[in-house]
Protein backbone atom coordinates (compact mmCIF):
# COMPACT_ATOMS: atom_id res chain seq x y z
CA UNK A 1 0.00 0.00 0.00
CA UNK A 2 3.02 2.26 0.91
CA UNK A 3 4.66 1.50 -3.03
CA UNK A 4 0.89 2.26 -4.44
CA UNK A 5 0.61 5.14 -2.75
CA UNK A 6 3.82 6.55 -3.42
CA UNK A 7 2.86 5.72 -7.16
CA UNK A 8 -0.47 7.07 -7.31
CA UNK A 9 -0.33 10.09 -4.75
CA UNK A 10 1.47 12.86 -7.81
CA UNK A 11 -1.75 11.59 -10.20
CA UNK A 12 -4.09 12.45 -7.28
CA UNK A 13 -2.02 15.75 -6.71
CA UNK A 14 -0.92 16.67 -10.40
CA UNK A 15 -3.73 14.65 -12.49
CA UNK A 16 -3.35 12.26 -15.49
CA UNK A 17 -4.78 11.16 -18.42
CA UNK A 18 -6.78 7.76 -18.68
CA UNK A 19 -4.45 6.49 -21.24
CA UNK A 20 -1.22 6.96 -18.81
CA UNK A 21 -3.38 5.90 -15.71
CA UNK A 22 -4.24 2.86 -17.24
CA UNK A 23 -1.17 1.76 -18.04
CA UNK A 24 0.59 2.48 -14.92
CA UNK A 25 -2.15 0.22 -13.07
CA UNK A 26 -1.11 -2.56 -15.21
CA UNK A 27 2.33 -2.09 -15.31
CA UNK A 28 2.36 -2.02 -11.39
CA UNK A 29 -0.82 -4.87 -11.10
CA UNK A 30 1.84 -6.93 -13.08
CA UNK A 31 5.13 -5.97 -10.76
CA UNK A 32 2.71 -6.82 -7.44
CA UNK A 33 2.67 -10.26 -9.24
CA UNK A 34 6.00 -10.46 -10.40
CA UNK A 35 7.43 -9.52 -6.63
CA UNK A 36 4.91 -12.19 -4.85
CA UNK A 37 6.37 -14.82 -6.70
CA UNK A 38 9.92 -14.36 -5.68
CA UNK A 39 9.23 -13.24 -2.39
CA UNK A 40 6.46 -16.12 -1.84
CA UNK A 41 8.28 -19.13 -4.07
CA UNK A 42 11.34 -18.07 -5.81
CA UNK A 43 13.20 -17.38 -2.91
CA UNK A 44 12.04 -19.24 0.09
CA UNK A 45 12.64 -22.06 -2.20
CA UNK A 46 15.90 -21.66 -4.04
CA UNK A 47 18.17 -19.43 -2.49
CA UNK A 48 19.84 -21.61 -0.96
CA UNK A 49 23.81 -22.73 -1.80
CA UNK A 50 22.85 -25.50 -3.72
CA UNK A 51 20.00 -24.43 -5.50
CA UNK A 52 21.48 -21.91 -7.79
CA UNK A 53 20.72 -23.49 -10.89
CA UNK A 54 17.01 -23.55 -9.40
CA UNK A 55 16.99 -20.03 -8.53
CA UNK A 56 18.37 -18.74 -12.20
CA UNK A 57 15.56 -20.96 -13.34
CA UNK A 58 12.73 -19.27 -10.89
CA UNK A 59 14.00 -15.85 -11.85
CA UNK A 60 13.56 -16.41 -15.56
CA UNK A 61 10.66 -17.81 -15.27
CA UNK A 62 9.28 -14.40 -13.19
CA UNK A 63 11.00 -12.60 -16.19
CA UNK A 64 9.05 -14.64 -18.41
CA UNK A 65 5.93 -14.27 -16.39
CA UNK A 66 6.09 -10.24 -16.62
CA UNK A 67 6.62 -10.09 -20.16
CA UNK A 68 3.77 -12.41 -20.68
CA UNK A 69 1.47 -10.25 -18.75
CA UNK A 70 2.12 -7.40 -19.50
CA UNK A 71 2.00 -8.29 -23.33
CA UNK A 72 -1.71 -9.82 -22.82
CA UNK A 73 -3.10 -7.17 -21.09
CA UNK A 74 -1.78 -3.95 -22.54
CA UNK A 75 -1.06 -5.69 -26.21
CA UNK A 76 -4.11 -7.36 -26.37
CA UNK A 77 -6.58 -6.28 -23.89
CA UNK A 78 -6.25 -3.34 -23.83
CA UNK A 79 -6.34 -2.78 -27.77
CA UNK A 80 -9.51 -4.82 -27.92
CA UNK A 81 -11.62 -3.34 -24.68
CA UNK A 82 -10.13 0.37 -25.20
CA UNK A 83 -8.88 1.02 -28.45
CA UNK A 84 -4.86 1.59 -27.48
CA UNK A 85 -2.03 -0.28 -26.68
CA UNK A 86 1.66 0.71 -25.40
CA UNK A 87 3.92 0.21 -27.69
CA UNK A 88 4.35 1.50 -31.84
CA UNK A 89 3.65 -1.14 -34.09
CA UNK A 90 7.02 -1.51 -35.66
CA UNK A 91 8.58 -2.37 -32.18
CA UNK A 92 10.45 -5.68 -32.82
CA UNK A 93 10.18 -8.99 -30.38
CA UNK A 94 13.38 -8.56 -29.17
CA UNK A 95 13.08 -5.12 -28.68
CA UNK A 96 10.25 -5.53 -26.59
CA UNK A 97 11.50 -8.34 -24.75
CA UNK A 98 14.94 -6.71 -23.33
CA UNK A 99 12.81 -3.62 -22.81
CA UNK A 100 10.68 -5.99 -20.46
CA UNK A 101 13.23 -7.11 -18.88
CA UNK A 102 14.67 -3.95 -17.97
CA UNK A 103 11.40 -3.05 -16.24
CA UNK A 104 10.98 -6.32 -14.43
CA UNK A 105 14.46 -6.68 -12.94
CA UNK A 106 13.50 -3.82 -10.34
CA UNK A 107 10.85 -6.33 -8.73
CA UNK A 108 13.21 -9.17 -8.85
CA UNK A 109 15.69 -7.32 -6.49
CA UNK A 110 13.14 -5.78 -4.69
CA UNK A 111 11.50 -8.77 -3.07
CA UNK A 112 15.38 -10.56 -2.62
CA UNK A 113 16.28 -7.21 0.07
CA UNK A 114 12.70 -7.83 1.57
CA UNK A 115 13.12 -11.39 1.83
CA UNK A 116 17.10 -11.04 3.05
CA UNK A 117 15.88 -8.55 5.65
CA UNK A 118 13.41 -10.62 7.14
CA UNK A 119 15.51 -13.85 7.15
CA UNK A 120 18.08 -11.78 8.98
CA UNK A 121 15.57 -10.68 11.62
CA UNK A 122 14.16 -14.05 11.98
CA UNK A 123 18.12 -15.42 12.48
CA UNK A 124 18.86 -13.20 14.89
CA UNK A 125 15.77 -14.00 16.76
CA UNK A 126 16.63 -17.58 16.76
CA UNK A 127 19.85 -16.56 17.76
CA UNK A 128 18.78 -14.51 20.89
CA UNK A 129 16.52 -17.54 21.72
CA UNK A 130 19.25 -20.46 21.27
CA UNK A 131 21.45 -18.22 23.67
CA UNK A 132 18.64 -18.37 26.15
CA UNK A 133 18.50 -22.13 26.01
CA UNK A 134 22.21 -22.42 26.52
CA UNK A 135 21.84 -20.56 29.97
CA UNK A 136 19.08 -22.83 30.97
CA UNK A 137 20.94 -25.66 29.83
CA UNK A 138 24.44 -24.78 31.48
CA UNK A 139 22.73 -24.10 34.70
CA UNK A 140 20.50 -27.21 34.67
CA UNK A 141 23.88 -29.43 33.93
CA UNK A 142 25.73 -27.57 36.91
CA UNK A 143 22.33 -28.86 39.09
CA UNK A 144 22.35 -32.49 37.18
CA UNK A 145 25.89 -32.71 37.87
CA UNK A 146 25.63 -32.00 41.84
CA UNK A 147 24.51 -35.88 42.50
CA UNK A 148 24.64 -38.23 39.44
CA UNK A 149 28.32 -40.02 40.37
CA UNK A 150 27.28 -40.24 44.06
CA UNK A 151 23.81 -42.36 43.34
CA UNK A 152 25.55 -44.17 40.78
CA UNK A 153 28.50 -45.31 43.14
CA UNK A 154 25.89 -45.77 45.40
CA UNK A 155 23.81 -48.35 43.45
CA UNK A 156 27.21 -50.04 43.06
CA UNK A 157 27.02 -50.77 46.63
CA UNK A 158 23.28 -51.87 46.89
CA UNK A 159 24.06 -53.98 44.38
CA UNK A 160 26.55 -55.92 46.53
CA UNK A 161 23.65 -55.70 49.56
CA UNK A 162 21.11 -57.29 46.91
CA UNK A 163 23.06 -60.17 45.91
CA UNK A 164 22.85 -62.52 48.83
CA UNK A 165 19.44 -61.03 49.43
CA UNK A 166 17.59 -61.11 46.04
CA UNK A 167 18.57 -62.09 42.59
CA UNK A 168 15.70 -60.10 41.02
CA UNK A 169 16.42 -57.40 43.54
CA UNK A 170 20.16 -57.23 42.80
CA UNK A 171 19.49 -57.14 38.62
CA UNK A 172 17.04 -54.76 38.91
CA UNK A 173 19.66 -52.48 40.71
CA UNK A 174 22.32 -53.23 38.42
CA UNK A 175 20.07 -52.41 35.22
CA UNK A 176 19.40 -49.13 37.27
CA UNK A 177 22.68 -48.27 38.03
CA UNK A 178 23.81 -49.43 33.74
CA UNK A 179 20.98 -46.74 32.57
CA UNK A 180 22.69 -43.97 35.00
CA UNK A 181 26.25 -45.00 33.57
CA UNK A 182 25.14 -44.76 30.46
CA UNK A 183 23.32 -41.41 30.92
CA UNK A 184 26.81 -39.56 32.45
CA UNK A 185 28.93 -40.88 29.71
CA UNK A 186 29.31 -38.29 27.22
CA UNK A 187 31.13 -37.47 23.59
CA UNK A 188 32.51 -34.23 22.01
CA UNK A 189 29.34 -33.93 19.16
CA UNK A 190 26.96 -35.33 21.97
CA UNK A 191 26.40 -38.64 19.43
CA UNK A 192 26.92 -42.35 20.53
CA UNK A 193 26.78 -45.38 18.03
CA UNK A 194 23.38 -46.77 17.44
CA UNK A 195 23.80 -50.04 18.96
CA UNK A 196 24.81 -48.43 22.62
CA UNK A 197 21.86 -46.39 22.43
CA UNK A 198 19.92 -49.30 21.46
CA UNK A 199 21.44 -51.98 24.42
CA UNK A 200 20.33 -48.75 26.66
CA UNK A 201 16.92 -48.98 25.40
CA UNK A 202 16.71 -52.86 26.23
CA UNK A 203 18.10 -52.04 29.42
CA UNK A 204 14.88 -49.97 30.16
CA UNK A 205 12.65 -52.31 28.97
CA UNK A 206 14.23 -55.05 30.87
CA UNK A 207 14.03 -52.57 33.90
CA UNK A 208 10.33 -52.21 33.19
CA UNK A 209 9.85 -55.96 32.68
CA UNK A 210 11.05 -57.05 35.92
CA UNK A 211 8.24 -54.35 37.54
CA UNK A 212 5.15 -55.54 35.28
CA UNK A 213 6.44 -59.44 34.94
CA UNK A 214 4.58 -61.80 33.77
CA UNK A 215 1.91 -59.53 32.31
CA UNK A 216 4.62 -57.41 30.40
CA UNK A 217 3.86 -57.64 26.41
CA UNK A 218 6.53 -55.39 24.59
CA UNK A 219 7.70 -56.43 21.02
CA UNK A 220 10.89 -54.63 20.39
CA UNK A 221 12.71 -55.62 17.22
CA UNK A 222 15.86 -53.66 15.32
CA UNK A 223 17.62 -54.03 11.71
CA UNK A 224 20.29 -52.92 10.04
CA UNK A 225 22.59 -51.57 12.84
CA UNK A 226 26.04 -51.48 12.37
CA UNK A 227 28.26 -48.56 13.51
CA UNK A 228 26.16 -45.60 13.01
CA UNK A 229 26.11 -42.69 15.05
CA UNK A 230 23.04 -40.56 16.39
CA UNK A 231 22.42 -38.28 18.81
CA UNK A 232 22.74 -39.52 23.04
CA UNK A 233 19.12 -40.23 24.23
CA UNK A 234 17.48 -38.82 21.07
CA UNK A 235 15.15 -42.37 20.94
CA UNK A 236 14.13 -43.31 24.87
CA UNK A 237 11.59 -40.52 25.35
CA UNK A 238 8.85 -42.46 22.65
CA UNK A 239 9.86 -45.02 24.51
CA UNK A 240 9.06 -43.54 28.27
CA UNK A 241 5.88 -41.84 26.66
CA UNK A 242 4.57 -45.84 25.70
CA UNK A 243 5.28 -47.23 28.77
CA UNK A 244 3.33 -44.05 31.08
CA UNK A 245 0.11 -43.47 28.97
CA UNK A 246 -0.24 -46.80 27.23
CA UNK A 247 -1.14 -50.73 27.95
CA UNK A 248 1.75 -52.78 28.98
CA UNK A 249 -0.69 -55.79 29.86
CA UNK A 250 -2.24 -56.62 26.89
CA UNK A 251 -1.05 -59.82 25.27
CA UNK A 252 -3.26 -58.50 21.64
CA UNK A 253 -1.99 -55.38 21.60
CA UNK A 254 1.63 -55.13 22.65
CA UNK A 255 3.52 -52.36 22.29
CA UNK A 256 5.86 -52.43 19.40
CA UNK A 257 9.08 -50.37 19.25
CA UNK A 258 10.93 -50.96 15.62
CA UNK A 259 13.88 -49.78 14.93
CA UNK A 260 15.13 -49.61 11.01
CA UNK A 261 18.54 -48.53 9.18
CA UNK A 262 18.43 -48.72 6.01
CA UNK A 263 21.03 -45.72 3.30
CA UNK A 264 21.83 -44.07 6.09
CA UNK A 265 18.30 -43.73 6.96
CA UNK A 266 16.80 -44.68 9.90
CA UNK A 267 13.13 -45.09 11.31
CA UNK A 268 11.96 -45.74 14.83
CA UNK A 269 8.55 -46.50 15.58
CA UNK A 270 6.62 -46.92 18.83
CA UNK A 271 3.38 -47.37 19.06
CA UNK A 272 0.75 -48.76 22.01
CA UNK A 273 -2.67 -49.06 23.07
CA UNK A 274 -3.82 -46.31 24.97
CA UNK A 275 -4.80 -46.28 28.74
CA UNK A 276 -7.63 -44.52 29.47
CA UNK A 277 -7.31 -45.34 33.63
CA UNK A 278 -6.28 -41.99 35.85
CA UNK A 279 -3.30 -40.33 33.70
CA UNK A 280 -0.28 -39.14 35.22
CA UNK A 281 -0.11 -35.43 35.62
CA UNK A 282 3.32 -35.34 35.94
CA UNK A 283 4.93 -32.58 33.66
CA UNK A 284 5.22 -34.07 30.01
CA UNK A 285 8.73 -32.05 29.42
CA UNK A 286 10.03 -35.25 27.75
CA UNK A 287 7.91 -35.17 24.27
CA UNK A 288 8.92 -31.03 24.35
CA UNK A 289 12.60 -31.54 25.06
CA UNK A 290 12.47 -33.96 22.00
CA UNK A 291 11.05 -30.96 19.40
CA UNK A 292 13.51 -29.34 20.57
CA UNK A 293 16.53 -31.09 19.93
CA UNK A 294 15.35 -32.69 16.86
CA UNK A 295 15.18 -29.21 15.41
CA UNK A 296 18.62 -28.08 16.71
CA UNK A 297 20.47 -31.73 16.24
CA UNK A 298 18.87 -32.64 12.81
CA UNK A 299 17.82 -29.27 11.40
CA UNK A 300 16.21 -30.67 7.92
CA UNK A 301 17.24 -33.93 8.50
CA UNK A 302 14.35 -35.52 10.36
CA UNK A 303 10.58 -35.86 10.14
CA UNK A 304 8.39 -36.85 13.09
CA UNK A 305 4.92 -38.11 12.33
CA UNK A 306 2.30 -38.69 15.08
CA UNK A 307 -0.93 -40.73 14.98
CA UNK A 308 -3.46 -41.08 17.68
CA UNK A 309 -7.45 -42.55 16.87
CA UNK A 310 -7.99 -42.99 20.45
CA UNK A 311 -7.41 -46.56 20.80
CA UNK A 312 -3.81 -46.74 19.59
CA UNK A 313 -0.81 -44.14 19.44
CA UNK A 314 1.92 -44.23 17.01
CA UNK A 315 5.01 -41.94 16.57
CA UNK A 316 7.60 -42.26 13.68
CA UNK A 317 10.80 -41.10 13.72
CA UNK A 318 12.93 -40.65 10.68
CA UNK A 319 16.52 -39.71 10.60
CA UNK A 320 18.97 -38.83 7.85
CA UNK A 321 22.21 -39.99 9.50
Amino acid sequence: MLVLGYFYGGYLIDGTTFTKAALSISMNFIQLIEFYICYLWVYPRFLKKNKVPQLIGGILFTIGVFIALRYLIEEVLYLKWLGFHNYNDGTTAWAYISDNIYWSIGFIVTPAAVYGIEQSFKSEQVNRKLKEEVVKAELSFLKSQINPHFLYNTLNYVYSLAIPVSDQLANAVLRLSDLMRYTLNDSPDGKVSLDKEVEYLESYVALFRMRFEPKFYVDFTTEGITNQKIASLILIPFVENAFKHGVVNDESQPVRIKLKVQNKRLSFEVSNKISHAQKDHSSGVGMVNIHRRLDLIYPEKHELLISNNGNTYKSTLILNL
